[in-house]
């Protein structure tokens, strides 16, 4: 039946054309904004998932600049610890060759002075934004240093963060505050049995004001063999706790650094995982896209067939 009140065939082409307009524009946001799953009426489960990771990608890449500041504190305090071994190595060949006769004492002890000197200024450059593991002015010791290394989800949605930590007592070279914690502040006893004379206690930085325990590792015309050899022998023992905290203090570098590579691997395996679930793919759109444009002009022309049968009505009556 044909009636100019109702157009079925219009009503048909026209809905088809809506649906297809529909698509187009489902195909274009995706191909604009390069996303399948743009919003939670996408794919609510993807799109939740998606979420979740991209705010835990942000919270590594935190992890990552404070990994930063905790690689650059350690290696500052490395740097100088390396540079202190350097300095009490020498300071263990100048005693050394203090113990040759007629060697001239007062000279090497003038080279001395100036090796215990620039064990002052290392431990007191190795600062790093204002922190100091090797020079310590505070009344309390250094303790443990912690710095966040990672970021961790469980399985049941709970998260937590993550810490490496350090001993800097262990590092630390003078204490102004407590002598004993420093590792050149601080007595080494040592035993001179071997020579006749009783055990002897030897520190080799003096620091102003402090109570001092033992003697300084400093040379005079009239000191001893024995006394010399006491002197190599507990610097020697420092030189031994030094090489040890820039052990540590190396192997907790080695795992900042370690652990920087793999929050930058886990973070572009988790950007990796999110675009498989919610990334388009852009030859399937494009072809898409191509394919809904011939449709929607066959559309648009079906419509206009549709629209015309009411005018062919009008020849009847003529």
């Amino acid at each position: 039946m044909t009636s100019i009140n109702t157009n079925a065939s219009a009503m048909a082409a026209l809905s088809t054309l809506r649906s297809i307009s529909s698509s187009m524009e489902t195909t274009q946001g995706r191909i604009s904004s390069g996303l399948r799953v743009q919003n939670a009426s996408d794919n609510a489960a993807y799109w939740s998932i998606a979420t979740t990771m991209k705010s835990d990608n942000k919270s590594l890449a935190t992890v990552q600049d404070a990994l930063g500041l905790g690689a650059a504190k350690t290696d500052t305090a490395y740097t100088g610890l390396t540079n202190a071994i350097d300095v009490v190595s020498e300071i263990k060949a100048k005693l050394v060759a203090a113990r040759e006769p007629g060697v001239d004492k007062t000279k090497i002890n003038k080279e001395l002075t100036e090796l215990k000197n620039q064990l002052s200024s290392t431990a007191q450059s190795a600062s790093f934004n204002g922190e100091n593991w090797l020079y310590n002015t505070s009344s309390s010791a250094l303790g443990t240093k912690t710095m966040v290394g990672s970021f961790v989800r469980a399985a049941d949605g709970s998260v937590s963060v993550g810490t490496l930590s350090f001993d800097a007592s262990t590092s630390v070279l003078i204490d102004t505050k407590t002598v004993g914690n420093g590792q050149l502040t601080k007595g080494i006893t040592v035993d001179q049995g071997n020579t006749g004379t009783a055990n002897a206690t030897y520190y080799l930085v003096t620091v102003s004001g402090a109570t001092m325990t033992g003697s300084s590792v400093s040379l005079t015309a009239t000191t001893t063999d024995a006394n010399i050899e006491g002197m190599i022998s507990a610097v020697d023992k420092m030189l031994s706790n030094l090489t040890d905290a820039a052990s540590t203090l190396g192997a907790t570098n080695k795992r900042i650094s370690m652990q920087d590579d793999f929050m930058a691997d886990l973070m572009d395996v988790i950007d990796k995982g999110v675009g498989r679930l919610v990334d388009a793919d852009m030859n399937e759109e494009s072809t898409r896209l191509k394919a809904l444009q011939t449709q929607q002009q066959l559309g648009i022309q079906a419509l206009s067939i549709a629209n015309s049968d009411s005018q062919n009505i009008l020849s009847l009556f003529r």
